[in-house]
């Protein structure tokens, strides 16, 4: 009965967010497109950081691979689009997989300086990367090609992002619910403990990092066909932190949490800058700090109290 409901209530939900595709205004499109793309991501950064404990700053770095791999694959190599969706995400993972082998040594300060470092180093290579990435200057002029005969743009690829955040959630919970899930937690707690009861910390954190860093990846595809142009500006460092403060706001740790502090800060600058203008930024910053400060366990902890209080 129980997983009936469970699946009734994904079912409408997506279903919902879905058809929203259809009433919303083109600018509102183009945001509410951009919100599911982020929460794709902060969903998978949640799984690293706030379940797997890993501090890294390189999920912005792995996007930029996903799309830009997927753009020059499709669009300047000529691939057909299923093959060249396939190695961009199989490029991705392979890449994660690299990067984790000697980063997943690392603890706390020094694994966010060597992922720092990998990030900096994809931005160098697509900045520099001449008429194959575009340079500075992104690439642009490309778009999804017609499946069966029809064009998948307007609804049908906001539905397309609605289904990514769907698969990104549903994989990332049935991780979470799995042996995995629960060795990611307590490698997080403490390693040593973790070893000491068979844990293996090295693979279980090498494999966290390659999956969320592939599911990032995949997002960055997504996010190459939203506006048909990519620039290296979006896959900076400045996105990576405002991830992180997402995670942190919604809830560490919690699945929902993501959804809710990835919402609450993309919309909250659309909201802010038309009542106090160009000094939004310095009330965005306040609300994240008073956020951490009086309700540290994050939002999602916020709305499950107010409505176990509805409850009774």
């Amino acid at each position: 009965m129980r997983g009936t409901l469970n699946s009734l209530v994904w079912v409408v939900s997506v279903a919902a967010a879905s058809a929203a595709a259809f009433w919303l205004g083109g600018y509102a499109t183009d945001v509410y497109r951009k919100m599911l793309i982020w929460i794709a991501l902060a969903l998978s950064y949640n799984f690293l950081f706030g379940i797997a404990g890993q501090i890294a700053f390189s999920h912005f770095a792995f996007a930029g691979v996903g799309a830009y791999s997927m753009v020059i694959l499709a669009h300047k190599v000529g691939l057909p689009f299923s093959m060249a969706l396939l190695l961009a995400v199989t490029l991705c993972a392979f890449l994660a997989f690299i990067v984790a082998l000697p980063s997943t040594r690392l603890e706390g300060f020094y694994l966010a300086l060597a992922t720092l470092a990998f990030s900096q180093l994809v931005l160098v290579v697509i900045n520099e990367g001449g008429d194959l990435t575009g340079g500075t200057g992104g690439i642009a002029n490309y778009s999804l090609p017609s499946v069966l005969g029809h064009a998948i743009s307007g609804p049908r690829y906001t539905i397309v992002l609605v289904l990514l955040v769907a698969l990104t959630l549903w994989v990332l919970r049935r991780l979470d619910d799995s042996t995995f899930g629960r060795a990611c937690r307590a490698v997080r707690d403490n390693a040593n403990a973790a070893a000491a009861m068979g844990v293996d910390v090295r693979r279980t954190k090498v494999l966290a990092f390659t999956l969320t860093s592939t599911l990032a990846g995949l997002a960055g595809i997504a996010y190459a066909y939203v506006d048909n142009v990519i620039n290296p500006p979006e896959f900076g460092l400045d996105n990576i932190f405002l991830l992180l403060f997402m995670i942190i706001v919604g809830g560490s740790g919690s699945h929902i949490g993501a959804v809710v502090g990835s919402v609450f800060l993309y919309l909250a600058p659309f909201v802010l800058e038309p009542i106090v203008g160009h000094g939004y930024m310095v009330l965005f910053g306040v609300l994240v700090v008073l956020t951490i400060l009086f309700r540290p366990a994050g939002l999602a902890d916020l709305l499950g109290r107010l409505g176990a209080r509805r409850a009774t």
